[in-house]
């Protein structure tokens, strides 16, 4: 019977979490938690000094009671569930919360870890890349309703770089960027700011279609008060590197040059955005994540990054030039119909071979985003039925009459996707909080309702805050957003269940009396949750006249921050029991050299290779510009009886594919973001059960899939070890180390200021885009 399924004695998790003496901050199950805090959540407090983790709560919890006007009771268990890593704020929280960059009005942007915006003017070019260089990650919808309504390309561009970056002595250099027209010459004097870099460049495209001009349009671009490489950005944190801005200007012009006399395409919307995030990413943000979403009916968009990397007769790869810098986004297709059964075939073979092309299903985010008028699964599917045969807007206004037509416009249009995917909206900021259920005891209710009212509180917060620009102040009034994550999900139900759900898992999940068990219990947890999230950021906005959002739970990825406590990512299954992880630094980075004393293995990146094409094995390399530090790792349950037997690796796509719909349908009120592996053989039996789900209106929005090989490739982020490998290496670690003390090792090394400036916005290996190229 359900009540018979209990945790098993040899997975109890009576004394969740346990710290490791030597490295008290953090879990004893995530020795990958300091090379990652120090690298990506830590600020610089002097020359040699960063903050410690009880000095990032500090900051970080204060900020969120100030702004949320928490009571001394919601601060307390706020305090108690960070402290204790069982919820953690977002990464965006983690870098600027409580620091008095984010308290100024025109930073707001800067806390939120997503964002989605509709392209329909210039300004929404200009505000995305004002977002990324304030670590947002980027929508971007682009469909023809959309992108229409930029104005058509009427001006040839000609720019010059007049003055190079730096010229200005920094006593003299201005602040703001300052245009001057006299007839058809221009000149953009970039300021040495944020604003400047985004009004630089906003300006040269509206310069594209202004109806001013003549004939060809000569554009000087003053680059003299920017400030050089390696300056502090004394604000937001890091140190400026504008080595891509002088080509953005150019690159640019390239695009709006060939489409002279028309409109844009999507793709050519794409590029603009992506020039501009890539300028970012080599300016003062490590990574950058995008979304672009396109019609389903666009075929250059479908096909857009085809053949993106080709190899030349001596075996070299080489990327085309001018489409580079679609990398920087994940690519969706929005089907405002049900596909049929080929098209889902389809879509998740040019997925499998490319990673791209995948279907996102409008119908069911727009109604999931009207769930405050949808309130029955009948309301639900009768809305979805009358939308597919276009008769979504009557339907709507023939039950809410006295709807303004703006709003119901707005409800109409609530299918924009962060990068991640995890969220719904139009033009939306969006907050996540995240709960560690690998912290957490299955059979501690008391510790589940804390951490999840925690989170609910934690995003509620910000809801506080007030947009200068008014179309996200207006979607953040008819449609505010919130999301209550969770990471480590799979970990909390092997403590939970033991190794027969391992087992079961192993099977496929398939229906039977024991799986059903299984279901009924796993449903039990996520509807518990998602309730007490509910329930927690309704009752706040009400006490705080705040409109109460309609839809408050998703799951993000939970890339970087699942490494804090070492939990398996999101809802998926880690890699395996046991595996090495590898985690990117620059060279001679100082947590990188920190981690060598602490015991750890460096090796040099993939892309650095001699003469002959071979990987270097010499991290100190004269050649070698990038490190990997090799952390052996094992999760907490790897040692229950039986535990070792499962291969996680094999689980199939299909039972994938049932955990992910088990948390969409519990759980999810917004979208799961889910990257389900798959093998060549399984597309077919994939997309089935995906057209499937859709037919059946099941919950399905969109996922990415990921190709699995059985081929080894050297260096990747996870390779995956048995026991007796990862007690060799854990023993030649501890062999290894000079000291006990991480920080004490990377005070030794510590000094200047952090080259990357926190975390990106979506901060997970599945949806961010490094500048790195492929090497051949």
């Amino acid at each position: 019977m359900v009540q018979d399924i209990t945790r098993p004695k040899e997975s109890s998790g009576s004394n969740l979490p346990e710290f490791d003496a030597n490295n008290s901050q953090f879990p004893a199950s995530a020795p990958a938690a300091n090379p990652v805090f120090y690298r990506t959540y830590s600020r610089k407090l002097s020359e040699t000094r960063r903050e410690s983790w009880a000095q990032v709560s500090q900051r970080t919890i204060q900020g969120l009671a100030d702004l949320g006007n928490f009571t001394p009771e919601e601060q307390e268990l706020i305090e108690l569930t960070q402290r204790s890593m069982r919820c953690l704020p977002s990464g965006r929280w983690l870098w600027v919360g409580g620091t008095n960059w984010i308290n100024k009005p025109e930073n707001f942007s800067g806390s939120y870890n997503c964002t989605s915006t509709n392209v329909v003017d210039w300004r929404a070019f200009g505000l995305m890349m004002d977002l990324a260089m304030m670590g947002s990650g980027t929508g971007a919808v682009l469909e023809p309703k959309y992108t229409n309504q930029l104005p058509a390309i009427r001006n040839r561009l000609n720019v010059t770089v007049t003055r190079e970056i730096g010229e200005v002595p920094d006593f003299l250099r201005e602040d703001q960027t300052h245009v001057a027209i006299e007839g058809n010459a221009v000149t953009i004097s970039v300021g040495d700011s944020r604003q400047g870099w985004v009004k630089s460049y906003q300006t040269l495209l509206e310069l594209s279609s202004d109806d001013r001009f003549t004939g060809e349009v000569d554009v000087s671009i003053d680059l003299g008060s920017v400030r050089p490489a390696g300056e502090r950005l004394k604000g937001f944190g890091g140190v400026a590197n504008p080595v891509k801005l002088p080509e953005l200007y150019a690159r640019c012009t390239k695009v709006l040059n060939r489409a002279v006399g028309r409109k844009l395409s999507s793709i050519e919307c794409c590029l603009l955005i992506d020039e501009a995030a890539a300028c970012v990413v080599a300016g003062n943000i490590r990574r950058s994540a995008g979304m672009r979403q396109g019609s389903s009916e666009d075929a250059e968009f479908a096909g857009a990054k085809d053949n993106l990397w080709q190899q030349d007769d001596q075996g070299n790869w080489r990327i085309d030039p001018d489409r580079d810098v679609l990398r920087m986004a994940n690519h969706t297709r929005v089907y405002h119909h049900k596909p049929t059964l080929q098209e889902s075939i389809d879509a998740v073979r040019k997925q499998f071979y490319s990673g791209e092309g995948a279907i996102q299903y409008a119908p069911e985010a727009i109604a999931r985003s009207n769930a405050d008028i949808l309130t029955t699964p009948e309301l639900k599917a009768e809305f979805i039925q009358a939308y597919e045969a276009g008769n979504g807007k009557q339907w709507i206004q023939e039950r809410y009459p006295s709807m303004p037509i703006l709003e119901l416009e707005h409800r109409l249009e609530r299918y924009g996707l962060n990068p991640c995917g995890e969220i719904l909206g139009i033009n939306f900021h969006c907050n996540l909080s995240e709960v560690h259920l690998n912290q957490i005891d299955p059979l501690d209710y008391e510790a589940q309702e804390q951490a999840f009212t925690a989170g609910a509180l934690s995003v509620a917060a910000l809801l506080n805050h007030r947009f200068q620009e008014p179309r996200y102040q207006y979607s953040r009034e008819v449609d505010p957003i919130v999301g209550v994550s969770f990471t480590g999900l799979f970990d909390f139900f092997v403590h939970a269940f033991g190794t027969e759900w391992l087992r079961w898992w192993e099977a496929g999940r398939p229906d039977t009396l024991t799986g059903m068990q299984f279901k009924e219990r796993e449903k039990e947890y996520l509807s518990r949750w998602k309730e007490i999230v509910h329930r927690v950021v309704g009752e706040y906005c009400d006490r705080h006249n705040i409109r109460r959002p309609n839809r408050c739970t998703t799951v993000q990825p939970a890339g970087t921050k699942s490494l804090l406590t070492g939990a398996s990512s999101g809802w998926h299954p880690p890699k395996a029991q046991r595996f090495i992880r590898r985690i990117t630094f620059r060279k001679n980075d100082p947590v990188a050299l920190a981690c060598l004393d602490y015991g750890y293995s460096i090796v040099p990146s993939q892309s650095d290779k001699d003469e002959n094409g071979n990987l270097l094995n010499d991290p100190f390399d004269s050649r070698c510009t990038e490190w990997l530090v090799e952390i052996p790792v094992e999760v907490p349950w790897a040692n229950i009886p039986g535990a070792d037997q499962i291969e996680i690796e094999k689980f199939s796509a299909l039972a994938q594919m049932d955990f992910y719909l088990q948390v969409q349908k519990y759980y999810t009120a917004h979208n799961t973001s889910a990257t389900i592996e798959l093998r060549e053989d399984e597309v077919e039996g994939l997309a089935t059960r995906i057209h499937q789900a859709i037919e059946n209106n099941e919950g399905y929005i969109s996922a990415a899939l990921l190709a699995r090989f059985d081929a080894p490739f050297p260096r990747l982020p996870f390779e995956k070890i048995d026991k007796a490998t990862y007690e060799r290496l854990q023993a030649e670690v501890v062999e290894r180390r000079s000291t006990n003390d991480f920080y004490a090792a990377l005070v030794q090394h510590d000094g200047g200021d952090l080259i990357e400036a926190g975390p990106a916005g979506c901060d997970s290996d599945k949806c961010l885009f490094s500048d790195t190229k492929k090497e051949g």
